[in-house]
């Protein structure tokens, strides 16, 4: 997938600011990024997401990819973020940034 470098580096600083002990979904940091998919924030953080938090952010359900998710869930707990059986509650833990950030915007014509 490839990403234009103003948006790369957009997703980069919404990911650079979600605040310890709190989490976002792929698909939150791609609307306040203004992307145009949550796999795009995927690619972004695996191709460039090694000096980030990049463990803050998570699927829509609140789990983690199976691939990172026993290294994300440890240092997720080191930050005082609980999951219970692999699963984080979004509703405790989610950004409020990404809330606030959706609620804002206007509603659509349908």
């Amino acid at each position: 997938m490839r990403v234009d470098e103003e948006l790369h580096e957009m997703v980069r600083e919404v990911v650079r600011k979600i605040p310890r002990g709190k989490v976002a979904t792929y698909g939150d940091v791609a609307d306040i990024a203004r992307a145009p998919s949550p796999r795009l924030v995927g690619a972004v953080l695996n191709q460039d997401g090694h000096d980030l938090p990049w463990h803050r952010v998570l699927r829509a359900n609140g789990t983690c990819a199976p691939h990172i998710a026993d290294r994300q869930l440890q240092l997720l707990r080191e930050e005082g973020v609980v999951a219970d059986g692999g699963k984080v509650d979004l509703r405790t833990y989610r950004w409020e940034d990404a809330v606030k950030e959706k609620a804002e915007e206007p509603p659509g014509l349908w």
